[in-house]
């Protein structure tokens, strides 16, 4: 298991241009200028966070799991993970980091998945693609299924076995840990704050989230 690293950021709440709750199972999908910060915050612990971003240009150039795992040679994303499009372009870097560890191969739970995982009667329980998708009905841009790739899974822990298997396990987060970035261009940000309740990502309690958005790194006093 990898080791886990923390580090603080300087930015302040009251500070944020933008500070929101959202609900466990809701979508949100939201922009995002060039040199913007922009922080998740696992409000209860062990809260599973569906994410995806898109170059704001251009939907169709948008993160990209392979090419962000192999430039840092690393399945785990953390401070100073740079995270790549599509085409190979810098969307937004990692720079502040206290739960130490993120998945990026899990993928989103959808409704075919909890009929496969689980049971027929799991099927029509919420899921995160669903989720992503009634989000992006709101885009005036068209977007839609198409548009849904391989996502980042914040605080969510998806160890890896000697064999490389994946397996779901309690998380590494807790009340208060976050994940903090800086976008290095103009993005939309997609997340499905995620409901599932048949594997521990969660802790079988799903539960809200913090998200918040700065327009400089003004300091804490």
């Amino acid at each position: 298991m990898p080791t886990l690293i923390y580090t603080e950021s300087g930015l302040h709440p009251r500070d944020a241009v933008h500070d929101e709750t959202v609900p466990a199972g809701k979508g949100w999908l939201h922009p995002l200028k060039a040199g913007q910060y922009f922080r998740i915050l696992d409000l209860e612990g062990n809260q599973a966070v569906d994410t995806l971003f898109f170059n704001a240009a251009d939907p169709g150039d948008r993160y990209d799991a392979v090419n962000t795992i192999r430039s840092q040679g690393n399945i785990f994303l953390t401070t100073g993970t740079r995270l790549l499009s599509s085409e190979g372009n810098l969307l937004l870097t990692i720079t502040a980091d206290t739960c130490g560890r993120h998945d990026t191969l899990g993928g989103a739970c959808s409704a075919e998945s909890n009929t496969v995982r689980y049971s027929l009667d799991k099927k029509h329980m919420h899921s995160c693609r669903d989720s992503f998708l009634l989000a992006l009905s709101r885009n005036p841009q068209g977007m839609g299924k198409r548009d849904l790739a391989s996502n980042i899974n914040f605080f969510m822990n998806v160890p890896v076995t000697p064999k490389g298997e994946l397996t779901f396990a309690d998380g590494v987060s807790a009340p208060g840990k976050y994940v903090e970035m800086r976008a290095e261009m103009d993005v939309m940000v997609l997340i499905s704050n995620c409901p599932q309740l048949n594997n521990p990502c969660n802790a079988y309690n799903p539960t809200p989230i913090r998200l918040l958005v700065w327009d400089s790194p003004a300091k804490a006093d």
